[in-house]
């Protein structure tokens, strides 16, 4: 792990820090990054964000919606790909787990990044559905 990185709980993550990560991660593909008020929307219904920084700017983020004792939905985790394969995505993880250390810690995998999770130690579920749109009944 980096020394110089800092880790914090940044409940006030600026747009423009948190759309600045995505795309230079790759998660802007997957993201709405054109949308300022949607992105928004999500930092402020997100309870639990975690940076990484290198002297001031953001290299990495883990962004999740928690009970902190049940359940901890990891939406997004980014760290700008300079910054990868250096520990920052794993440490992340690691401090979004201990905020919540009761709680079990889920997340979707980026396409991308399906062969890093076992690598870290996650456990891979086969019943994970999703609903993307409303069907009519």
């Amino acid at each position: 792990m980096n020394k110089d990185i800092v880790y914090a709980v940044e409940q006030d993550l600026s747009i423009d820090e948190f759309i600045a990560v995505l795309n230079s991660s790759t998660l802007a593909e997957r993201r709405p990054v054109g949308d300022r008020k949607r992105i928004g929307s999500m930092l402020k219904y997100s309870n639990l964000i975690i940076t990484a920084r290198y002297n001031g700017a953001i290299v990495g983020v883990a962004r999740s919606v928690t009970d902190f004792v049940y359940c901890t939905y990891l939406s997004d985790l980014a760290v700008d790909e300079v910054w990868q394969h250096k520990g920052i995505g794993k440490e992340l993880i690691y401090r979004t787990k201990q905020a919540s250390s009761e709680a079990k810690l889920i997340l979707l995998a980026a396409p991308k990044a399906v062969s890093y999770y076992p690598k870290i130690g996650m456990l891979n579920h086969p019943h994970c559905y999703y609903l993307d749109e409303l069907s009519e009944k």
